[in-house]
């Protein structure tokens, strides 16, 4: 398969996790549960997460494109695949089921995750490995705003 072709696949499935995401979440950050929550003062306004997300998918995208142009192995499928689930449950647990500390462990895991493919595929990446970044940022940030909710609720 073609670069530009691995791109427009990574793209529908990243943006299908967040479409599905969205979906799980039931109204999630608009319900009076989040609403009423102690939340962390640097709590970004709500627009950002859209501009956040979409900037990530597409890098996201471009990154897995290259990785599995150079390898293809079913490690890297089986290190996306549990990126996804992760990435899609958060919002589930978090925002449908208010389960904050299950959220917190689960935002946890899949920024390890993200970090295994930051230190596992740098050597065959080198500078595109900056192109998962801002995903690897935003789930630090994240998981300070759900630790938060988690200690201060």
């Amino acid at each position: 398969m073609k670069k530009y072709q691995l791109i427009l696949l990574f793209l529908f499935i990243n943006f299908a996790a967040l479409a599905i995401g969205s979906w799980l979440m039931n109204n999630g950050p608009r319900t009076e549960w989040y609403q009423n929550l102690n939340q962390a003062p640097w709590t970004p306004p709500g627009w950002f997460f859209g501009v956040a997300w979409t900037t990530i998918m597409i890098c996201f995208s471009i990154y897995m494109a290259s990785l599995v142009k150079l390898d293809s192995s079913k490690w890297v499928w089986l290190l996306f695949a549990i990126q996804f689930i992760l990435n899609v449950s958060w919002n589930y647990i978090f925002f449908n089921q208010h389960l904050v500390g299950f959220g917190l462990v689960s935002i946890l895991v899949l920024t390890f995750i993200v970090g295994v493919f930051i230190v596992k595929y740098k050597p065959i990446l080198k500078a595109k490995t900056w192109l998962i970044a801002p995903y690897f940022i935003w789930l630090i940030i994240a998981s300070t705003l759900n630790a938060y909710i988690y200690f201060n609720n």
